[in-house]
C-alpha cells in the first residue's frame, strides 16, 4: 500500500504534544496539569512531560499556583502566521489580476531570515512552468523577490546579512560574489525592482517588486516567472512597471503611507517613462474601480527618497 507524505512522516508523541499544546488556545485563564489531562485523556505523567518540554522551549509558562498558560513563543508565531494569512488575503486579488494580464506564474513571497518562503503561487496557462512550491524556501541571493528583500533591509540589516550570506552559485548566471550582489542590490534600490535571469533555475526568467508593510518595512515580495523563450529583456522591462504597481497597491492596503518611488534613473534601468504609464494606466481595469487612480495619487503624496548604498 502506497503511504501519503502526510502519513509516512506522523509521529505520535510529537502530535499529541502539539494536541496538548492546542488546547491552551481555548483556555484564556490557564489549564492545571489534571484539568489537561482529562481534556486530553492522556495519561498524567504523559501531560506532565509534555508541559515541561512546551515550558523549556518557551510555549508555555507555568505560574506560582502550578496553573500553565502560553508563553512568548506561542504568542510570536501566531503573529508571523497571522502576517502571512494577512499579507496573503490582501494581496490574492492582485495576484490572480496579475496571472490574468501576463498569462504567467505568480509568486507572493515573505523574507524568513536568509530565506524566502513561498506563500502563494498562481501558475500559468501556458507550459513549461516553474518547479516552485508553496512553504519551500529559496536562497535570497540568485531569486528576483530574495535580491528585492535584500536590498530594502536597512543599511545596518543589510550589512548583517552579505556577511552571512555565501552567494553560492546555482547555475551558470548566480552572482557568486558578495561585491557584485552589492552592486547588484543598488541597482534594485535605484529602478525598485529586480530580475532573475536563470539566477536560480535554468531557462527560468523572473521580474519582482517590493511589498512594504505598514510600518515601512519590506519583508514581501511578488514576482512574475516564465520560460526564457517568453521573458525577454523587453518583456521584463514591460513587466516591470506592472509588478511594481501591484506591489504599491497591496503596500496601501497593508497600512503604508510612506513614499515608494525609486530614485529612478531610466538610463540604467532601461525603461521609458511614457511605456511605464501606459502600462500602469492599463492595471486599472484589471484591479478595479475601487484602486483607479492610485498611481496619480500615490505619485502626489510620495516624497523624493534619500536611500543609503
Amino acid at each position: 500500500m502506497k503511504h501519503s507524505a502526510r502519513r509516512s512522516y506522523s509521529i505520535g508523541p510529537v502530535q499529541r504534544c502539539l494536541q496538548v499544546l492546542r488546547l491552551f488556545g481555548q483556555a484564556t485563564s490557564g489549564l492545571m496539569p489534571a484539568e489537561v489531562a482529562k481534556l486530553s485523556a492522556l495519561p498524567t505523567s504523559t501531560v506532565y512531560r509534555f508541559l515541561a518540554n512546551l515550558e523549556t522551549a518557551g510555549f508555555l509558562t507555568c505560574s506560582d499556583s502550578g496553573k500553565y498558560f502560553v508563553d512568548s513563543a506561542c504568542f510570536s508565531t501566531g503573529h508571523v502566521a497571522q502576517s502571512h494569512l494577512d499579507i496573503r488575503r490582501v494581496s490574492l486579488p492582485y495576484l490572480k489580476a496579475l496571472n490574468e494580464h501576463t498569462r504567467e506564474t505568480i509568486h507572493l513571497l515573505v523574507r524568513q531570515g536568509l530565506s524566502a518562503v513561498y506563500v502563494e503561487k498562481l501558475e500559468s496557462p501556458q507550459l513549461p512552468n516553474t518547479i516552485s512550491r508553496i512553504g519551500v524556501s529559496v536562497a535570497l541571493h540568485c531569486t528576483a523577490v530574495g535580491k528585492v528583500l535584500l536590498a530594502y533591509l536597512p543599511p545596518e540589516d543589510l550589512a548583517r546579512a552579505l556577511h552571512q550570506i555565501e552567494p553560492r552559485s546555482r547555475t551558470a548566471h548566480t552572482i557568486s560574489s558578495t561585491e557584485e550582489l552589492e552592486r547588484h542590490l543598488e541597482h534594485v534600490r535605484r529602478c525598485g525592482y529586480s530580475l532573475d535571469l536563470e539566477e536560480n533555475e535554468p531557462q527560468m526568467r523572473c521580474v519582482a517588486a517590493p511589498i512594504w508593510d505598514a510600518s515601512g518595512n519590506v519583508n514581501a515580495s511578488l514576482s512574475v516567472s516564465g520560460p526564457v523563450k517568453r521573458m525577454s529583456m523587453t518583456r521584463m522591462k514591460e513587466l516591470a512597471p506592472v509588478i511594481q504597481e501591484a506591489g504599491v497597491r497591496i503596500s496601501r492596503e497593508l497600512g503604508y503611507q510612506g513614499p515608494v518611488d525609486p530614485e529612478v534613473d531610466w538610463k540604467i534601468c532601461g525603461s521609458d517613462p511614457a511605456q511605464r504609464s501606459l502600462q500602469k494606466a492599463a492595471l486599472d481595469g484589471r484591479f478595479g474601480n475601487g484602486t483607479k487612480m492610485m498611481w496619480q495619487r500615490r505619485r502626489a503624496e510620495a516624497a523624493p527618497v534619500t536611500r543609503s548604498s
